[in-house]
C-alpha cells in the first residue's frame, strides 16, 4: 500500500547513499544541514587511543554521529544537552597538540543517545552524565566553521521560549538557502530551458528537507541543501499524471506531484515558503500539463463510481486525494471506514447486514451509552463545543497500524520509544473493542487494511516491542477467528468493503467525512463534532503574533490530526447497485428509480439485449453519414420514425410536417397547420396519429390514415416548445412557464373531429420552458428553462424535486439515462452537466467550445448535436470528446436513434436531415 511503498522506496534511496542515517533521526521539525567525513577520538592521548571513522552531520536541534562500521551504535547528542562546545585543543587539555591538522571539534555535554547499533531498529538507548566527545574532521581546515556553526546553533537551542527558537533556526536556514542556488550543472540537457527556480522543502513522513527547487521546458527539478538522500531529485514534466495544491500545516503551501493515474504515494511532495512560489510552480506545471491530461475533479469520480466504473476503494482514495490527505503528511493521513462489526464469529457472513458497521454514525457514536455521556458534556461545554477530544486520524493513529513496517517512524515520533506493550496493535478484535468502548479512541482505518500488503499485520522485521502483562511478547497482529491467515484477513476486509451493503452506504460515512455532515449544524446533528482546531479554517496562524502561540498551536495541530478539506456541501449520491431497491424509501419517485420499466411501445424488439446496446454505444465513434435530404425550407426541428423504420416524420420551422418514405427516397406528405413554426413531433404508438407542437399556441394532431388534422389542443398562452407523450397522457411545455400534462390522450386517436383533453396538472416555471423530457417509467420529468435551470419534478405528486442552476443561457435539451439515476442537459453556454437525480447534486461538468443544441445517450457516452454542425461523441466517464464528426453545414437541432442504437437520424439549421449508421 501507499505508505509501504513509499518506506521501499526510501529504503532505495538509502542504498543509493550506503547510509544508516535517514532523517528519521531528527526530531520533528529539525534540519540536517551538513555532513562532514570524521573521526570519533576515543581515549584521545592515551595508549588507548581509537579512531572511528564516520559521518558527523550538523542537525538544527543536534549533532549525529554515523560510524562507518554498522556494529558501532550512531550517536546523537541534543544541542540543548551540550555544555560546552569548541576546538579541542583550546584553553587546556591537550595544548601540546595543538596543531592545526590533529584539531578536533569538542562537544561536553550531559545526554546522548545511543541508535541502531548493529543496525537493529530498537528503542534508543540514552546515557545520561557530563561526558566529551571529540571529532576530528578529514578535512581540518573547516574545523572552525564547523564549531562556529555549532555554536549558532546552540545559542538558539538554548533559548527559553520555543517560538524564538524557531524563529533563530529559520533565519539560519534562509540565511544558508540565500547563499546557494540550484547547480544548472544539473540539468538532463544543455538545451533546457530555465522556467523558475525558488526554494522549497521536500516533505516526507514526519520530517522535511530544504533545499532549491527548479522548473525547465521539460523538467522539474528539486537540489537538496544537504544532498541528501542523493544529489537531484528530478521529474519528467511528460511522465506527470496529477498535481495538486496541498495545506501543510494549515498554510497553503504544499504541492503534491504525481506521475501515476491512481497510485495514492506520490513521486515529491514540495513545501513552499510563499504561497505565491507554490502557485506560480503549479502554474507552470498545470500549463504543461493542459494539453497531455484531463483533470478530475470530485464529481467526475464520482459518477465513475455511481456507474461501477470505480471500486470502492478506488473512489475512496481519490476522495482522500482530492481533500488534502497524503502518505507524506502523517497529519493528514488517508482515512478509510471500518466497514466490518463481527470480529469474533467463526465464519464471516457478508450477506448479513447484521455483519456491518453503521456507516450513517461516525466511531464516537456506535456505541449509545458512550455517546450520551459525551453529549452531556458537550452541553456542559463551554464554547467552542466539541463532542470528541481525540480525533479519528491523527499521526500517533497511523504509525499505531504501522509500527511493524515503520518502526523508526514511529520511535521519531515517540523520541526514541515505542509505545506500552499493551497499549500497542495488537489484536483486531481488541482494538475495534477499544474503539467502540474507550472513553477517548474515536479511530478510523487506513488504505493498508484494504490492500495487498501484508507487511503492517506481522512482524516480519523481528522487532522487540516488549512484553505484554500476560507475559507473552508482542509478535504479529491476532486475527479473527473468520481470517486463516493475514492474507486471507486482508482479502475479506476488501470484499467487505466492496460489499452489496457497504456499497449502498458508503455514500452515508462520506457524507460524515467529506461532507455536507463534516461542519455546522448537519455535523452536530450527526454527532460528528471535533476540536475547531482540526478543521480547515479553525484558525488563522498569520494572525497570531506571539511565536510561542503560533509554534505550540501549529504542533497542537499537527499532532492532534485534521479533518478532511470539505468536498460535498450537499447529501452524496449512493451507489447503483443490484440491491439498491432493498433499501427503504419513503419517497415515491425514488421507487420508480429503481422499477424503471420499459414502456408498452418501446418493446418492439424484444429479443435486443443490453448487450447488443452496449456493443452500439462502444462503437459510437464509428457512426458514418449514410443519406442526406434537404425537404424543409427551414431550419428542422423534430424528428419521429414508425415502428418498422420506414417511414419519417419531421417538422420545421417553415411551419410545416413532412412524411418521407425512407423506402422510396421521396417526400410523401407536406402539411401546415399554421403560418408558425412547428418545434417538435412525436409518433404515437400504433403509427396512426403524429402530434406536433407548434409556435402558435397549439399542439396538433394529424391522422395518417385519414391524412388530416385530426384535433387541435390550444393548452397555452404562448409557444409550445416540447411535448411528449407516455400512457395517454401528453405532456407539453411551454414558453408561458409552464408545463402542463394533459390525460385522455389514447394511442388510438378516434376519427371524430373533436376529442376532450383534460388537464391533469400543470408544474409552475418561473421563467419560459425550452425543453422537457420523461424518464422511462414516467414517473419523472426534467424541464429546461432559458435562464439556465434545470428542473427535475415528481409527476406521482407534481412536487419539485430539484432545482438546479447549472448553466449560463438557455437549456437546450434534457434527458434521463436509462436507468433514471441521472439527468443531463446541454445549454447555448456549451456545458454538458450531469445531475444525480436523488440528491439534486451536479456531479460532472464538461464544456465545449459551443453549444450542443441536441443529444442522445447510454448514461455513460453521449451524441450530440453542435452549433457548427459536427457530431460530438463524449465519454463522460473519461472526461472527455472521443471523436468529432462532420455532419451539418449549420446547427444540429434535432436528434433520433433506433432501439436498436445503429441507426441515427439528424436535422439540422441547413434544412437537411440525415441518416448515420454504425459500421462495426
Amino acid at each position: 500500500m501507499a505508505f509501504i511503498r513509499k518506506k521501499q522506496r526510501e529504503q532505495q534511496l538509502q542504498f543509493y547513499s550506503k547510509e544508516r542515517f535517514s532523517l528519521l533521526l531528527l526530531n520533528l521539525e529539525e534540519y540536517y544541514f551538513e555532513q562532514h567525513t570524521a573521526y570519533h577520538v576515543q581515549h584521545r592521548g592515551s595508549h588507548e587511543e581509537r579512531k572511528i571513522r564516520g559521518s558527523l552531520k550538523i542537525c538544527s536541534k543536534s549533532v549525529i554521529f554515523e560510524p562507518e562500521a554498522v556494529s558501532q551504535p550512531i550517536l546523537k547528542i541534543p544541542l540543548r544537552d551540550c555544555i560546552k562546545i569548541g576546538k579541542h585543543g583550546e584553553n587546556g587539555a591537550g595544548r601540546h597538540l595543538a596543531k592545526a591538522k590533529s584539531w578536533g571539534i569538542s562537544l561536553i555535554f550531559s545526554q546522548v543517545y545511543f541508535i541502531k547499533e548493529h543496525n537493529i531498529v530498537a528503542p534508543y538507548k540514552i546515557e545520561r552524565g557530563k561526558m566529551e566527545y571529540v571529532f576530528e574532521l578529514d578535512v581540518s581546515g573547516k574545523v572552525e566553521d564547523v564549531v562556529e556553526t555549532l555554536l549558532q546553533l546552540h545559542r538558539a537551542s538554548c533559548l527559553d521560549k520555543l517560538g524564538d527558537q524557531t524563529a533563530m533556526i529559520t533565519a539560519i536556514l534562509q540565511s544558508r538557502l540565500a547563499r546557494t542556488s540550484f547547480d544548472k550543472n544539473r540539468f538532463q540537457s544543455v538545451s533546457e530551458k530555465l522556467r523558475m527556480e525558488c526554494k522549497a522543502e521536500m516533505v516526507t513522513p514526519l520530517v522535511t528537507n530544504p533545499g532549491h527547487v527548479c522548473i525547465t521546458d521539460t523538467n522539474l527539478y528539486f537540489q537538496p541543501l544537504n544532498g541528501y538522500p542523493k544529489p537531484v531529485v528530478q521529474i519528467t514534466l511528460q511522465d506527470v499524471r496529477r498535481i495538486y495544491k496541498r495545506r501543510h500545516g494549515l498554510m497553503p503551501l504544499g504541492l503534491e506531484v504525481f506521475c501515476t493515474e491512481d497510485d495514492l504515494c506520490s513521486d515529491i511532495y514540495l513545501k513552499f515558503y510563499e504561497p505565491q512560489d507554490r502557485d506560480d510552480l503549479y502554474f507552470y506545471i498545470a500549463t504543461y500539463l493542459e494539453t497531455h491530461v484531463a483533470e478530475h475533479t470530485a464529481e467526475s469520480y464520482m459518477l465513475q463510481w455511481q456507474r461501477g466504473y470505480l471500486s470502492n476503494y478506488q473512489y475512496l482514495l481519490h476522495l482522500n486525494n482530492l481533500a488534502d490527505r497524503s502518505c507524506n503528511d502523517l497529519s493528514q493521513y488517508p482515512v478509510f471506514p471500518w466497514v466490518i462489526n463481527d470480529y469474533s464469529s467463526a465464519q464471516l457472513d457478508l450477506s448479513n447486514p447484521g455483519t456491518f458497521r453503521d456507516l450513517s454514525k461516525p466511531v464516537g457514536a456506535l456505541n449509545q451509552e458512550r455517546l450520551e455521556r459525551l453529549l452531556t458534556r458537550y452541553q456542559e461545554m463551554p464554547e467552542p463545543k466539541f463532542m470528541y477530544g481525540s480525533h479519528y486520524s491523527s499521526p500517533g493513529y497511523v504509525l499505531f497500524y504501522l509500527v511493524r513496517i515503520a518502526p523508526e517512524y514511529m520511535l521519531c515520533l515517540q523520541n526514541g520509544r515505542f509505545d506500552n506493550a499493551d497499549r500497542m496493535f495488537n489484536s483486531i478484535a481488541e482494538t475495534w473493542k477499544n474503539c467502540l468502548d474507550g472513553a477517548t479512541d474515536f479511530k478510523e482505518l487506513i488504505p493498508e487494511f484494504y490492500g495487498e500488503d501484508i507487511s503492517f499485520l506481522v512482524n516480519s522485521l523481528k522487532l522487540d516491542l516488549g512484553k505484554r502483562q500476560g507475559g507473552q511478547m508482542v509478535d504479529g497482529v491476532e486475527l479473527p477467528a473468520w481470517a486463516s491467515s493475514p492474507q486471507d484477513f486482508l482479502q475479506k476486509s476488501k470484499d467487505a468493503l466492496e460489499s452489496s451493503y457497504v456499497s449502498e452506504h458508503l455514500h452515508e460515512w462520506i457524507d460524515l467525512i467529506f461532507g455536507y455532515k463534516q461542519k455546522g449544524s448537519e455535523a452536530v446533528g450527526a454527532h460528528n463534532v471535533f476540536h475547531p482546531l482540526t478543521y480547515e479554517g479553525g484558525v488563522d496562524l498569520n494572525s497570531i503574533e506571539d511565536p510561542d502561540e503560533k509554534v505550540a498551536m501549529l504542533t497542537q495541530i499537527l499532532e492532534f490530526g485534521q479533518t478532511p478539506k470539505q468536498l460535498f456541501v450537499t447529501p452524496h449520491p449512493r451507489r447503483i447497485t443490484p440491491k439498491f431497491k432493498s433499501l427503504s424509501q419513503t419517497s415515491s419517485y425514488i421507487a420508480s428509480i429503481t422499477d424503471s420499466p420499459v414502456s408498452p411501445g418501446e418493446e418492439s424488439f424484444e429479443d435486443l439485449t443490453e448487450e447488443s446496446k452496449s456493443l452500439a454505444w462502444n462503437n459510437i465513434t464509428k457512426l458514418q453519414l449514410h443519406e442526406q435530404y434537404k425537404i424543409h425550407k427551414e431550419a428542422v426541428t423534430g424528428i419521429a420514425v414508425s415502428c418498422n423504420g420506414s417511414s419519417v416524420f419531421t417538422t420545421s420551422q417553415d411551419s410545416t410536417l413532412k412524411m418521407f418514405s425512407k423506402e422510396s427516397k421521396m417526400l410523401q406528405r407536406s402539411i401546415s397547420f399554421s403560418n408558425m413554426a412547428l418545434s417538435s413531433c412525436l409518433l404515437l404508438p400504433g403509427d396512426a396519429t403524429v402530434i406536433s407542437s407548434s409556435w402558435d399556441n397549439n399542439v396538433y394532431f394529424y391522422s395518417i390514415a385519414f391524412g388530416r388534422c385530426q384535433d387541435t389542443l390550444m393548452g397555452h398562452d404562448d409557444a409550445v416548445s416540447k411535448i411528449c407523450w407516455h400512457n395517454d397522457r401528453l405532456y407539453s411545455a411551454s414558453w408561458d412557464s409552464t408545463v402542463k400534462v394533459w390525460s385522455g390522450v389514447p394511442a388510438e386517436m378516434p376519427s371524430t373531429k373533436r376529442h376532450q383533453f383534460d388537464l391533469l396538472g400543470e408544474l409552475e416555471h418561473d421563467v419560459s420552458v425550452n425543453t422537457i423530457s420523461l424518464n422511462a417509467a414516467s414517473t419523472l420529468l426534467v424541464s429546461g428553462t432559458k435562464e439556465g435551470m434545470v428542473n427535475i419534478w415528481d409527476l406521482t405528486t407534481a412536487a419539485l424535486l430539484h432545482q438546479v442552476s447549472c448553466h449560463s443561457g438557455t437549456v437546450c435539451h434534457t434527458a434521463f439515462s436509462p436507468d433514471s439515476r441521472h439527468v443531463l442537459s446541454t445549454g447555448t453556454d456549451g456545458c454538458l452537466n450531469v445531475i444525480d437525480v436523488q440528491t439534486g447534486m451536479l456531479i460532472s461538468s464538461m464544456t465545449s467550445e459551443e453549444p450542443q443544441r441536441c443529444f442522445i445517450w447510454d448514461g455513460n457516452s453521449v451524441l450530440s448535436g453542435s452549433q457548427s454542425g459536427e457530431l460530438l461523441v463524449w465519454d463522460l466517464i473519461g472526461a472527455k470528446i472521443s471523436e468529432r464528426i462532420q455532419g451539418h453545414t449549420g446547427a444540429v437541432t434535432c436528434i433520433w436513434m433506433n432501439e436498436q442504437c445503429s441507426s441515427v437520424i439528424t436535422g439540422g439549421e441547413d434544412r437537411q436531415i440525415m441518416f448515420w449508421k454504425l459500421q462495426y
